[in-house]
């Protein structure tokens, strides 16, 4: 114990086995023990410039509804539908409750509400139904929304279990949200008797997936622990280590709630002693100490009992939301005092109670991507411009919640497509590079570093041979261990043994022909706050770089596209946090306008989610309207690795797997074809290439959708995850003719077309795989930014005759083809022949003086 308490006491990190000593503290060890909370916390609030104050946040509680799937042992929140006059609150029952508050100077709007009700009650799924919402949580969403606009209230949404989808539609509508993630004890959800046994929703993984998913969204989030459920002391320890990791990870967790378990009759767990007021003290200090100075601790004042200065001491900082108008719906036979008496309970605690919104003031001032620009003048109507809290005396007034009304207008460097290759880049990293994309020091705790490759000796090794054997009597079905086997190839005879197995089955597949596309993409913003590790073409909207094309910006590259015999556009762009759902809609549009005769090939899975979150649709209505407007074809990029161990060390805040899966095969199902994508080279392993390859072939034998693969190399050079130290200087020339021998190797007989990119590869990359199972050349691209930006040196553009020449190199015949491998027309052959296939501005004749 006094090793433990010493530790502490001098800033040292704790492990968990020192920090559950410290639980059990009492008499003068439990004395020391508040003393170095209270001085880490006293620390964090000086640093973050409000010293001797403790927060709380004026609230109305609306219980949209009390019916959830989920049977907690000991809540009596949730109940059955027969003991409610309806199962959901109705508008005008929530409107009538937001007015109330606002009336009596509340600011927050606290949704409550239980799980996903419809999947266990039909009276929820009948009531949803009858109202015109197809679930829980749009109806949330629109609540949010009428709240935002009626009274001025800022809600906090406490839905319960969300996915990373869920998280994209709410984040416009609440500044916060939350979730308790109350113990990653798997007994107590899993054995019969627990708390949370029967209910699907308590699951830690769960539950601890949600908190990532909020971090990597960058939704400020609430979480906390709940004590005394029959947890252990190990238990306890591991859930705020775990909070403390996410928060570490992703910066998102804006507080922490240690709430002590209270009984409550007529529940299975109304014999269950109480958490005692020291017993949540020691909690709350041994959680300072593992959170540190810049977590924000708060102790809900209606449940302790009294024990005001105690909390304080043990390193409390906040007292969480509470009401002058509505009871605690949670805990319904536990009032909230009045927030005189906290303030003068604070105050003789030696602290001055400060009235904060439901955003902390460190995540206000953040601004985007933590607070969404929807929602800024709602928050700004509230909040001290100096501090960041709230103006107590605000008045509180309804306004508009809508999409920007000006979708696309130019702004910054939008001469980057043709300066890139002039004057490169302004610096190779963004100034906020040590807190954008999370800590860095956790982040490499996540990657498992590759080992070194075997050196070859030139002799081809017996089961190197043996999997060459199985590949070539079925080259889909081939196992992971003979896959691992030939990505191993040595230089010398191994790779070239591995090359001419995937050029004869290229061969059989395609012919000898190699294609490609005269196609200008067309980049309309970088401005993105999705914090993708990898990825060095993401800006925010103040840096130097950033830029945004004007919808008539657009249009006029696709009309000279189109003039230098263009067949098709590649259009993708950062996630601009202005850009309305239908922008999209409206780029595809304009481009058809210009140029109708131009394949619109547009917007990744990334962006579609976006788009769909935004205007609230279903992915698959917005694919729906998004064929509509003009959208021709998807390209399957963001797919990166598709294994979300990896994912999340690529990436903050992408989508997940499945939900990049969903897109795809969505989007197939309508009778969009799209491409797939592998990027590769940074954090993964073989295993993950050959998982990824697999992926894809199981997808393509269901939906049949995809037109190619397109194999791209890391490009490391300005890409934060290699400057982190992190990532390795992207693939070896061996291994990218090992991968692209590969895929054609595990893709035959389902994606014929396998596309190498000569932006990264360069061109006598190129040269080698086209002699090992590629058939591809994408396409000129006329202005190539991202990679340029990551820092390739392979220009921004190829020519018609630079094309060729590459496939004359590799002894091949070539042709030029259609987005879907089509023959081109004669007039758009003949126009793109004319001008090479580049579109370059004709330059003014110089005026004498």
């Amino acid at each position: 114990m006094r090793r433990a308490l010493r530790r502490a006491r001098d800033g040292v990190t704790l492990d968990q086995v020192e920090a559950e000593v410290l639980l059990h503290a009492r008499g003068e060890h439990l004395d020391d023990l508040y003393d170095t909370a209270s001085r880490i916390r006293d620390a964090g609030l000086e640093a973050a410039g409000r010293p001797g104050v403790i927060t709380y946040s004026r609230k109305v509680f609306i219980p949209l509804t009390r019916l959830c799937r989920d049977r907690c042992h000991y809540c009596t929140f949730a109940t059955v539908p027969h003991r409610l006059p309806a199962p959901f609150l109705s508008p005008d029952e929530v409107l009538e409750i937001a007015r109330a508050g606002a009336a009596m100077g509340c600011k927050e709007a606290l949704f409550t509400l239980g799980d996903r009700p419809e999947d266990r009650w039909d009276a929820a799924a009948d009531w949803l139904e009858a109202a015109g919402y197809p679930d829980t949580l749009s109806y949330v969403r629109a609540m949010a929304i009428r709240v935002l606009e009626e009274t001025g209230l800022l809600p906090h949404l406490n839905p319960g279990v969300l996915s990373w989808t869920d998280l994209q539609r709410l984040k416009p509508v609440a500044p916060s949200m939350g979730m308790m993630l109350e113990t990653t004890s798997e007994k107590l959800w899993a054995e019969p008797g627990g708390p949370h046994y029967g209910s699907p929703d308590k699951e830690p993984s769960v539950r601890l997936r949600v908190l990532e998913d909020a971090g990597r969204s960058a939704v400020p989030f609430t979480t906390g622990v709940l004590i005394g459920i029959g947890e252990t002391l190990a238990d306890r320890i591991e859930s705020l280590f775990a909070i403390r990791g996410v928060s570490r990870r992703y910066g998102g967790i804006q507080e922490v709630i240690i709430q002590n378990f209270r009984a409550k009759p007529d529940t299975a767990m109304r014999g269950m002693p109480d958490a005692e007021a020291e017993e949540l003290a020691a909690t709350v200090a041994v959680a300072r100490v593992i959170l540190g100075p810049k977590a924000r601790i708060q102790a809900p004042p209606n449940l302790i009992g009294g024990e005001f200065e105690l909390l304080v001491r043990a390193g409390i900082d906040d007292w969480g939301g509470v009401s002058p108008l509505t009871p605690d719906h949670v805990n319904p036979e536990r009032p909230w005092p009045h927030i005189d008496e906290l303030a003068e309970r604070t105050a003789a605690a030696g602290f001055r109670l400060a009235e904060r919104l439901t955003i902390y003031p460190e995540y206000l001032r953040r601004g985007e991507p933590w607070l969404d620009p929807r929602l800024s003048a709602h928050v700004a109507a509230l909040a001290d411009p100096d501090t960041g809290l709230a103006v107590e005396s605000a008045p509180l007034v309804g306004r508009p919640w809508q999409e920007p009304e000006v979708s696309l207008a130019q702004s910054g460097r939008t001469d980057l497509n043709t300066s890139i290759d002039t004057e490169g880049r302004t610096s190779d990293r963004r100034d906020d590079f040590d807190s954008v994309y999370g800590d860095w020091d956790e982040l490499r705790g996540q990657v498992t570093q590759r080992p070194a490759a075997a050196l070859s000796d030139g002799v081809v090794r017996p089961e190197f041979l043996e999997a060459l054997r199985h590949a070539e009597k079925d080259p889909s079905g081939l196992s992971d261990a003979d896959s691992l086997t030939l990505l191993s190839a040595g230089a010398g005879a191994e790779i070239e043994a591995l090359a001419e197995l995937a050029d004869g089955l290229r061969r059989d597949a395609v012919g000898d022909v190699v294609t490609y596309v005269v196609t200008r993409n067309i980049n309309f913003t970088n401005v993105c706050y999705t914090g993708c590790r990898f990825c060095a073409f993401a800006q925010r909207r103040t840096d130097a770089d950033a830029y945004t094309l004007s919808l008539d910006q657009v249009g006029q590259r696709a009309e000279e596209a189109w003039s230098v015999g263009a067949t098709e556009v590649c259009m993708q762009g950062g996630i601009h946090p202005d850009l309305p759902g239908t922008a999209y809609f409206d780029i595809a549009a304009e481009v058809k306008r210009r140029a109708p005769g131009l394949h619109v090939h547009a917007f990744s899975p990334m962006e579609v989610v976006n788009g769909a979150s935004r205007t609230d649709l279903s992915i698959r209505d917005w694919l729906t309207a998004a064929r509509e407007a003009g959208v021709d074809s998807l390209p399957g990029t963001a797919a990166e690795i598709l294994d979300d161990e990896v994912r999340w060390v690529l990436t903050k805040g992408k989508l997940p797997t499945a939900t990049w899966l969903e897109v795809v095969t969505t989007a197939h199902d309508l009778g969009i074809p799209t491409t797939s994508t592998m990027m590769y080279g940074h954090v993964d392993r073989p295993e993950h290439w050959v998982a990824h390859l697999k992926l894809l072939a199981r997808t393509q034998e269901r939906t049949g959708g995809f037109s190619e693969f397109v194999l791209l190399p890391f490009v490391h050079t300005n890409a934060p995850l290699y400057l982190a130290g992190i990532a390795r200087p992207g693939p070896t020339h061996l291994e990218n003719r090992a991968v692209h021998a590969l895929a054609r190797i595990l893709l035959h007989g389902r994606i014929a077309n396998i596309q190498t990119s000569w932006v990264k590869l360069g061109d006598g990359g190129v040269v080698d795989v086209l002699r090992g199972g590629a058939n591809d050349l994408g396409g000129t691209l006329m202005e190539e930014t991202i990679s340029r930006m990551a820092g390739s040196d392979n220009g921004s553009y190829k020519t018609i005759a630079d094309l060729e020449a590459l496939a004359t190199a590799a002894g091949r015949p070539s042709r030029q083809r259609t987005t879907t491998y089509g023959v081109v027309p004669e007039e758009r052959l003949a126009t793109a022949r004319a001008h090479d296939g580049v579109w370059k501005p004709t330059l003014l004749p110089l005026l004498g003086p």
